[in-house]
């Protein structure tokens, strides 16, 4: 049978669309992976993507696919946003509902990343007190570090001191999203890796657990001969 290539015109159209291709049995695998499956259908990224596909840009669609509620309808909705239209109000309305670490990520590397003021983001949810909110400004820094590649290696180390200063939150969602954003940065280039080995060396020698996590984790890639040639070639 050909794949259906069809337009879905409408957020109704979407819903229904996912709703058809919806396998209860796939929340099970989702959920030993930490993810909040509580008004999820169990579809794949791959899925969604191909959803989006059929959709486009449609930011009407998009506003009405967060409404749902729905778990795969608001990571589909983070696909078809268009980012010129998302401004602060909407970004703080949406990173509010976040309530599972996967949903945070594609809502970062999806739509935030690609907004108008992303970095003043990172910087502000970083310091937010929220689990997902504060995974959401580490997720942020990770997706900017590895797409942005024409940004000035001072965007990111001015990055660091939020690093710092959340390295002793030991919540599993945030200090994984602690150390991805530090590892992304110091990923990027020989400067930015100096920079960040530094950073990774002083949280390793503070008391808290999750910092010394952190920082021993993070310099076990950064310092490793595979990066140092990347970075060197």
């Amino acid at each position: 049978m050909a794949k259906d290539t069809s337009k879905l015109e409408s957020k109704e159209a979407a819903l229904a669309h996912l709703r058809a291709l919806s396998d209860p049995d796939a929340t099970d695998g989702m959920a030993r992976f930490g993810i909040n499956t509580r008004r999820a259908l169990g579809l794949s990224i791959p899925v969604l993507r191909d959803t989006g596909r059929r959709i486009g840009r449609n930011q009407a669609i998009a506003e009405g696919l967060w409404r749902s509620g729905v778990h795969e309808a608001r990571i589909l909705a983070t696909m078809v946003a268009e980012p010129g239209a998302c401004d602060a109000t909407l970004l703080e309305r949406w990173v509010a509902d976040l309530d599972s670490w996967d949903l945070t990520d594609q809502f970062c590397f999806n739509l935030v990343r690609r907004t108008a003021n992303p970095y003043p983001t990172a910087q502000r949810w970083c310091r937010r007190p929220e689990t997902y909110v504060r995974r959401a400004g580490f997720a942020l820094i990770a997706g900017l570090a590895v797409h942005d590649k024409g940004a000035p290696d001072t965007r990111f180390r001015d990055l660091l001191p939020a690093i710092d200063a959340a390295a002793d939150d030991d919540r599993n969602f945030v200090k994984k999203a602690v150390n991805w954003a530090l590892r992304q940065i110091g990923k990027r280039n020989a400067a930015l890796n100096a920079s960040a080995i530094g950073c990774a060396e002083r949280l390793a020698a503070r008391p808290e657990k999750s910092a010394r996590w952190i920082g021993r984790n993070a310099l076990r890639e950064l310092e490793s001969e595979a990066v140092r040639q990347r970075l060197a070639g």
